[in-house]
């Protein structure tokens, strides 16, 4: 059996010129190649498919019945081809193309102003969509391949995931207006142990931080807590209506609090607690240095925030 010849992409788009202007001079032209190279680039294609693709005449060129055929199917080759370098390019051009960015619901409303403005000034040419899910989801996005990068409270603790450290930010206390901590800048952590405090549904990392520091506190598993909030906004709109206390990072606290009357902040004496919040990608993965650039970036463009940005 004899090797049948592969056509060559130069040859693919020798032909489609000519079925698309039906005149030699005309095409070669179009594709800047001399009349005889492409004369030459369509009867090598014939020959390596083994059909006749044109009609010459004296006059004119006529696509044959398999020319018309298989012009169709040469352009879909080069349309793909095209498609495949503008990927390409935007592989070797960072900040370009999709990126796909998970972010934690009790982060996205505080964070996103910030992320969207640096994107929007810096990578104009960057389509960042953003997908906010509990942190769970996220990590099994990323791992899928759904997901290209997260923002998110860290330590994870996950096998194959790379974190990149942008800030720390305290854990403000938030209450009634006639709660007797109210206003204070010196609670200490063992004022968590019996208060009645509100937290967040199954599922928020922010839920589990909150319990840790009460642990840490020495609060007993038997002290109140009631869970009825799926989101901060209403959590701290069960506090304002006198139901408990909660814990806001300091970046929610002028958000949320400002929606709701009747509340006061109160602060932790130092060491306050705090979580760390961060960008988190697969390890190894190719665009590791523009995502290690992005977190640069981000890290200066947090500094107007209430945070502590990490080193």
């Amino acid at each position: 059996m004899n090797r049948v010849k592969q056509p060559s992409l130069a040859q693919l788009r020798a032909f489609a010129a000519v079925a698309e202007h039906l005149h030699f001079r005309d095409a070669a032209a179009a594709i800047g190649m001399s009349q005889p190279a492409l004369s030459g680039a369509v009867s090598a294609l014939e020959e390596a498919l083994g059909v006749q693709l044109l009609e010459r005449t004296t006059r004119k060129v006529l696509l044959s019945p398999a020319g018309e055929r298989l012009a169709v199917r040469a352009r879909a080759v080069l349309d793909a081809v095209g498609l495949l370098m503008e990927e390409a390019e935007a592989v070797r051009a960072p900040f370009t193309g999709v990126l796909r960015l998970g972010v934690i619901p009790t982060v996205a409303p505080y964070l996103l102003p910030t992320v969207l403005k640096l994107v929007h000034e810096r990578y104009p040419e960057l389509d960042l969509q953003v997908h906010e899910e509990q942190t769970s989801s996220l990590l099994e996005g990323l791992s899928a391949g759904r997901l290209d990068l997260l923002l998110l409270a860290v330590p994870l603790g996950v096998p194959g995931v790379t974190e990149l450290p942008l800030f720390d930010e305290d854990f403000v206390l938030v209450t009634p207006e006639d709660h007797w901590l109210g206003g204070r800048h010196d609670i200490p952590r063992e004022a968590l142990r019996e208060l009645h405090l509100l937290l967040l549904d199954e599922g928020h990392c922010l839920r589990d931080q909150a319990l840790d520091i009460c642990r840490e506190a020495g609060r007993t598993e038997g002290a109140p807590v009631t869970t009825t909030a799926a989101g901060l906004a209403t959590l701290v709109q069960l506090v304002a209506g006198g139901l408990g206390v909660t814990l806001l990072p300091r970046t929610a606290v002028d958000v949320e609090t400002g929606r709701a009357g009747r509340l006061q902040t109160g602060w932790f004496t130092d060491p306050a607690p705090s979580r760390r919040i961060a960008l988190a990608m697969r390890s190894g993965t190719a665009r590791g240095g523009e995502f290690e650039e992005f977190a640069v970036a981000l890290r200066e463009a947090m500094r107007a925030l209430p945070v502590r940005v990490a080193a």
